[in-house]
């Protein structure tokens, strides 16, 4: 007796908004969930780093050490150090349960865009407006990087790490692969500034964002174009993109107030989520659930595939 296959559900979409939190830390700059995606960084333009609970809304620690605006947070993959970087030129190491400053790393001539752990975090990537990229072991107190990559022309926007591979994008219109296990770098060129880069989930593609108003996805080994996405508003400002947690759809902040998501193979928009009257700054996407976070001014927005449940509150 041959059962039938199990119908294949529709990917959720991430439209329903569960709660906002007021960080009270100025603008947000940037928000990050963390490796299991129970808690997240808020940046603030305040110089400080805050860490919530996502599904509480709470405040659980304040990281004050920055001498400037914070612009970028990654956490580790264990919970226990969160980095960070700023318009002060400088990127932090911190203890996540005692707030304190574990490193600062000073080195970049500029200020530092981006940040984020390799995957067992013992390397800090970071990407700065002096066109460099720096790599630093934070295994060893040594104060200099380990590595330095100085291809780009023109401020580094986003670095993103993925095994292996390093992938940067550039105000020079340039997304740059590092394969740090083959000593090779992959450039393609966009012709527009670029504002943020991503891998997919399946390692096979990279996503990136660019001032003229326009995602691409593109195969990572041909550079062929995959897909191209629009309807947003992206021309003046550093907005992220990314991918979902299962590769389904493509999402996008914009200057409009919305955050605009596609369908992946169709390129068609799924959805437009009112956030606000102003820029939605930053997004990202929960690690394994369908779940977003969503900043603009000093708010945190969390959506999800199905209504807030007022009973289990």
């Amino acid at each position: 007796m041959a059962f039938p296959q199990p119908r294949t559900q529709p990917p959720q979409l991430t439209q329903h908004l569960l709660r906002t939190v007021d960080c009270q830390q100025g603008a947000v700059r940037a928000v990050r969930f963390n490796a299991d995606g129970n808690y997240m960084l808020s940046c603030g333009s305040d110089k400080t780093l805050r860490l919530w609970s996502v599904s509480r809304g709470t405040l659980l620690k304040t990281y004050s050490g920055h001498g400037y605006e914070v612009l970028d947070a990654d956490g580790s993959f264990d919970n226990s150090q969160i980095c960070s970087c700023s318009s002060d030129k400088t990127v932090i190491l911190w203890d996540v349960t005692t707030g304190q400053v574990t490193r600062k790393l000073r080195g970049h001539a500029g200020k530092v865009n981006s940040v984020q752990f390799n995957e067992d975090a013992t390397v800090i990537i970071s990407g700065s407006i002096d066109c460099s990229v720096r790599c630093w072991d934070i295994r060893f107190r040594r104060p200099d990087p380990i590595q330095i990559l100085d291809e780009a022309q023109d401020s580094v926007s986003s670095v993103k790490v993925s095994e292996h591979e390093l992938l940067t994008g550039s105000v020079d219109g340039r997304v740059r692969r590092y394969d740090l296990r083959m000593g090779q770098l992959h450039v393609d060129f966009i012709n527009s500034p670029i504002t943020c880069v991503c891998f997919s989930q399946d390692g096979q593609c990279t996503l990136s964002s660019s001032l003229d108003g326009t995602i691409r996805l593109l195969d990572k080994n041909t550079g062929e174009m995959l897909g191209e996405y629009t309807g947003h508003k992206n021309n003046s400002y550093k907005l992220d993109c990314c991918l979902s947690n299962k590769d389904t759809h493509v999402l996008s902040c914009s200057e409009d107030g919305h955050v605009y998501c596609w369908d992946l193979v169709e390129g068609s928009l799924s959805c437009k989520l009112p956030v606000g009257k102003a820029v939605v700054q930053s997004l990202s996407f929960h690690p394994s659930q369908p779940h977003l976070l969503t900043a603009i001014e000093g708010r945190v927005q969390v959506w999800g595939a199905e209504p807030q449940d007022t009973d289990a509150q």
